[in-house]
């Protein structure tokens, strides 16, 4: 297999006080999903992880895209009562800001090909727990550089999400590890000379 591969100069932990604070408002920590809004990426369930999480925790939800489930979601926050902890910030550009700034990254998704925004976040330091689909086990060992859960577990995610939110030390261990894990064995540095070896290979045939 040859990854997918990222800018390890770009994604990087990159610190954004003013930033954080405009993210956290009120609140001790920044939940966050990052996706196209499709209905494999199960924003409602990410809704649902995050008011489970709310119970333990003093965090609000910030959703980074746009899709065609964005708008339902919109509704479900509102008739909810969740306006006030849930922000929609729509596509940015400003992506390794927003994730370095972030405690939790959440992909409950049904199906994933590989996993790059889980791969994004843990390249900025921020612990993910994700759906144990597709390529994902591939860049998430459970329990080391991040978590995995059956795809229908929300339970399972909610207790690991509350976990990292309330212990300093595994959060900062797995937010470690998952970064080290990236920018060892995803960086372009790493990945483009396999792709190159590759097409030399099947060239000179």
């Amino acid at each position: 297999v040859i990854y997918n591969f990222l800018d390890c100069q770009l994604y990087r932990r990159t610190p954004n006080p003013e930033l954080r604070a405009r993210l956290l408002k009120s609140a001790s920590a920044v939940v966050m999903h990052v996706s196209n809004f499709r209905p494999v990426k199960r924003v409602d369930k990410v809704l649902e992880v995050f008011v489970r999480i709310r119970q333990c925790v003093n965090a609000r939800l910030v959703m980074v895209g746009n899709g065609p489930d964005r708008a339902e979601l919109e509704r479900s926050v509102e008739n909810q009562g969740l306006s006030d902890v849930v922000d929609f910030l729509g596509e940015r550009h400003d992506l390794v800001s927003l994730l370095s700034a972030a405690d939790l990254f959440l992909l409950p998704s049904t199906q994933e090909s590989f996993g790059m925004a889980a791969m994004e976040a843990m390249a900025c330091r921020t612990p993910v727990v994700a759906s144990r689909v597709g390529g994902v086990p591939e860049v998430i060992e459970d329990g080391v550089t991040g978590f995995l859960c059956d795809p229908d577990d929300m339970e399972g995610m909610v207790e690991r999400g509350v976990a990292l939110l309330t212990d300093a030390a595994l959060h900062e261990r797995i937010g470690v590890a998952g970064s080290i894990v990236v920018h060892t064995k995803f960086c372009e540095a790493v990945i483009v000379p396999e792709y190159e070896a590759f097409y030399r290979e099947v060239l000179e045939r």
